[in-house]
């Protein structure tokens, strides 16, 4: 399994959280369109942590096939225990930092593990802008019918208790990235601070 793990200098404070997590992951989490990859390959550079997205991950431990073949032969209930295995083994696999699917959580299991074994952030977003985002890719299943933003919707208040369980929420917004990306590791470092060290085991 690949690991992108980026040159960028972390910040100062990379090393107390580092320390902190111990052997836990960063798991991003929240709706299609709320940039959980965007942001994730710019989060884990800033902490010398590899970054990891579980729908690639999906996608090669299915041969290959693109998460809507995989929903087209084989069905959302199928897609669901892949994704599940899938993200088990990526906590396994030690600290990191995890872009998740936007119906991870809908997996009673894995919501379980991220609550035990990572440090889950929401990245909470308007629909608004979640619709210009979506809008941009056509690889989204759960959005290929005829009204996406109504289904968008559906999906939000289906899933919103579940990601309102993430450690910490942080609102995704139009504009820098990297704007996103302080307010995370700020937001870590304030979890983290009273809690005791964590060493890998």
């Amino acid at each position: 399994m690949e690991k992108a793990l980026h040159s960028e200098a972390p910040k100062p404070n990379a090393d107390v959280i580092r320390e902190r997590l111990g052997a836990r992951s960063i798991a991003l989490v929240g709706m299609p369109g709320s940039g959980k990859s965007s942001i994730g390959r710019r989060l884990a550079p800033r902490l010398a942590l590899p970054f990891i997205d579980s729908d690639a991950m999906i996608e090669e431990a299915a041969g290959g096939m693109s998460i809507a073949d995989i929903f087209a032969k084989h069905g959302e209930g199928e897609f669901r225990s892949l994704e599940a295995r899938v993200i088990a083994r990526l906590i396994d696999d030690g600290p990191s930092v995890i872009s998740t699917g936007g119906g991870a959580l809908l997996n009673e299991a894995t919501r379980d593990l991220l609550r035990d074994r990572a440090i889950t952030v929401w990245l909470k977003a308007e629909i608004a802008v979640l619709m210009r985002r979506v809008r941009r890719k056509s690889d989204r299943p759960l959005l290929a019918g005829k009204d996406p933003e109504e289904t968008l919707k559906k999906l939000l208040s289906e899933r919103e208790v579940l990601y309102a369980g993430a450690r910490i929420v942080v609102t995704s917004r139009e504009g820098p990235h990297e704007t996103v990306v302080d307010s995370i590791i700020d937001a870590i470092e304030r979890e983290l601070c009273d809690e005791p060290v964590r060493r890998p085991q």
